[in-house]
């Protein structure tokens, strides 16, 4: 099997994933997922794909990682893990989406408006 490769991204967190057959390693950025993620929920959120399909043991992934904070990180990671999955079997698609794993996060970060401290926020009102 070749190397099979996708996309995904959360926020500002952008996951390239590269998927071929192994012993179920996983590098992001050249790193061990344990040391790149030491909270087990956040291993946990990459390796959902594959445990919910049972393949965690057969597949070598390594990820490239840019941008935004290590949620959005691991959850681009977990779009793109399944993405990859989908690609080697498409029979797959149903079962990850029902996950809610196939669909992308859409909401981003409101851009800050102009005479007002952030996004909404207002200044106080002083009617006097």
């Amino acid at each position: 099997m070749e190397v099979v490769n996708a996309l995904g991204r959360r926020k500002a967190a952008i996951a390239r994933v590269y998927v071929k057959e192994g012993s179920g390693k996983i590098l992001i950025n050249k790193r061990e997922l344990e040391t790149y993620f030491p909270s087990s929920l956040l291993q946990y959120v990459v390796r959902q794909p594959l445990n919910k399909l049972g393949v965690a043991e057969q597949y070598d992934i390594t990820i490239n990682l840019q941008g935004g904070g290590y949620k959005g990180q691991s959850e681009a990671a977990r779009l793109g893990i399944a993405r990859a999955l989908v690609k080697i079997k498409p029979e797959d698609k149903s079962a990850l989406r029902s996950e809610g794993f196939m669909t992308r996060d859409p909401r981003e970060v409101e851009r800050k408006k102009p005479g007002r401290p952030k996004a909404r926020k207002r200044f106080q009102f002083s009617k006097r």
